[in-house]
């Protein structure tokens, strides 16, 4: 009895790779559906919070219903994503923390002169800080004290490393240590954000980074220059 000669792979296939045999299409559709599937809800949950930031610098006390409306999707849409008020704020203050922690980062290089890496810092902040000011106003109402120490937490150890320094060169203020003059210019740019919110003042980072150095000890022509200079 002769025996059967063994069947040749069709040219070109190699038996030993894997993923070439019937269903691979299938799943290669199903994980091409499953990241657009994510991408879309990805989209739908920044739309929600873009509305919620604009919504509430508005008016503090909307609803939900005004956020979906603003957003373009029904409520349900909204709690598919976010539990209630509470979760939503919560989603806004991760979405600032991370973009304070990398402003922070991008300005934590420091230079020869600290007054100049202060003004950098305020100045690379800025956008962040005018895109989320609403936060200021919903701290006190839906986040604790502990949840706002760690979004300033970067800026904080940012700004405080800077006055240590500064305060060796002798362009800083050397009556008030660093941990009291960074909680000052802390709550000098938050009220600054405040003051935004409420109509009373045009959002603008060269006034608050040059205002930031003379409140830190910087004379006030040189405040001007240095900013005029990064800016």
């Amino acid at each position: 009895m002769t025996s059967r000669p063994a069947r040749l792979p069709p040219r070109g296939h190699d038996p030993h790779l894997t993923g070439t045999g019937p269903g691979t299409g299938a799943a290669a559709d199903a994980r091409t559906a499953r990241t657009a599937r994510v991408a879309r809800v990805a989209r739908t949950r920044a739309r929600i919070l873009e509305a919620a930031r604009r919504e509430l610098g508005r008016n503090p006390d909307c609803t939900l219903a005004d956020i979906a409306e603003a957003a373009g999707v029904a409520r349900r849409t909204v709690y598919v994503h976010f539990a209630g008020r509470a979760a939503l704020v919560e989603g806004l203050a991760a979405d600032a923390a991370e973009a304070v922690r990398l402003a922070s980062e991008a300005a934590r290089v420091p230079t020869s002169d600290a007054a100049t890496d202060l003004a950098r810092l305020v100045l690379t902040l800025w956008p962040a800080a005018d895109r989320y000011r609403v936060l200021v106003n919903l701290a006190h109402q839906d986040l604790d004290a502990h949840r706002v120490d760690e979004l300033l937490a970067p800026v904080r150890s940012a700004v405080a490393g800077i006055l240590v320094r500064g305060r060796r060169q002798g362009v800083f203020h050397t009556t008030l240590g660093p941990g009291p003059l960074t909680r000052a210019l802390e709550a000098y740019l938050l009220s600054l954000l405040d003051t935004a919110n409420s109509g009373g003042w045009a959002a603008d980072g060269t006034t608050a980074a040059t205002t930031a150095l003379i409140v830190a000890g910087v004379a006030s022509d040189l405040a001007a220059i240095t900013v005029q200079r990064l800016h």
